[in-house]
């Protein structure tokens, strides 16, 4: 039986106006989750680079263990429902991937179809019965959220992620991430397919309104929060660092004068 949870989840992305797509912020630990759920989000979707920041790796270099408690102790934290980006799998079967999302508390994750390591993309028709060993075994206590990754290996004809969102629709996943698409394409992307089209936007005034009249139905930041976040501390820390340096510089240009005097 479908966990309710991710009935909830499923169900904010259904039934929403053009210009009002369902926003997911990006938090990259618990504290962030925190603070975008007390805001008054409805829910929320981790991005695997700005956890991978978090936890003091580069993007796609986490240990799975490590990225599975990240994301159970920011669905703990965040007292709403959290869908985790979890790149390619990891290499788990999809028996054991599902019940490593259970375990986390997620009701939804990201699933990549490009290896970051090699830069290549996978099997199209490879990667759809996957996805839907992957679904099968969720049974609906999952929503499955297939990215695209051509547009991010620079293949720019939208006919090659359409051929992609097709196979992974029937396959059984509830969404499609065509990540970087560009916006001038997202009306041939989302009247492909009768899932929910994520899309991609900025950390700073993202044009959502816009988005959703072309087509997404929801709008993630990727590690674009985290990097922006991550700045306002690296600013602090300047300001910090002043304030430590320029009265020690004031004391010993006294100590100097007197010395001199």
């Amino acid at each position: 039986m479908p966990d309710t949870r991710a009935e909830v989840f499923r169900a904010l992305h259904h039934g929403r106006r053009p210009d009002h797509p369902l926003v997911l912020p990006g938090p990259w630990d618990a504290a962030a989750a925190r603070a975008f759920a007390d805001a008054g989000f409805p829910a929320l979707a981790t991005p695997s680079a700005g956890v991978a920041a978090s936890l003091g790796y580069a993007d796609g270099s986490v240990p799975a263990p490590e990225m599975f408690a990240a994301v159970a102790r920011i669905v703990r934290a965040a007292g709403v429902p959290v869908s985790a980006d979890l790149e390619g799998g990891y290499g788990l079967p999809p028996r054991e991937l599902v019940a490593r999302i259970a375990e986390t508390g997620a009701v939804g994750c990201n699933l990549e179809d490009g290896d970051g390591a090699t830069g290549t993309l996978e099997d199209p028709r490879r990667h759809a019965d996957w996805l839907a060993e992957v679904c099968a075994e969720a049974g609906g206590a999952l929503f499955v959220n297939a990215r695209v990754d051509t547009y991010l290996r620079g293949i720019t004809d939208p006919d090659e992620a359409v051929a992609r969102i097709v196979l992974y629709e029937a396959a059984g996943v509830d969404g499609v991430y065509p990540i970087m698409a560009p916006p001038e394409h997202l009306p041939v992307l989302a009247a492909a397919t009768a899932l929910p089209v994520n899309v991609h936007a900025a950390a700073t005034a993202p044009p959502v309104a816009e988005l959703g009249r072309l087509g997404a139905r929801r709008i993630t930041f990727g590690p674009g929060l985290q990097r922006r976040a991550q700045k306002a501390v690296e600013e602090m820390a300047r300001d910090l660092l002043l304030a430590a340096v320029e009265p020690a510089r004031t004391t010993r240009a006294v100590e100097e004068a007197r010395g001199a005097a």
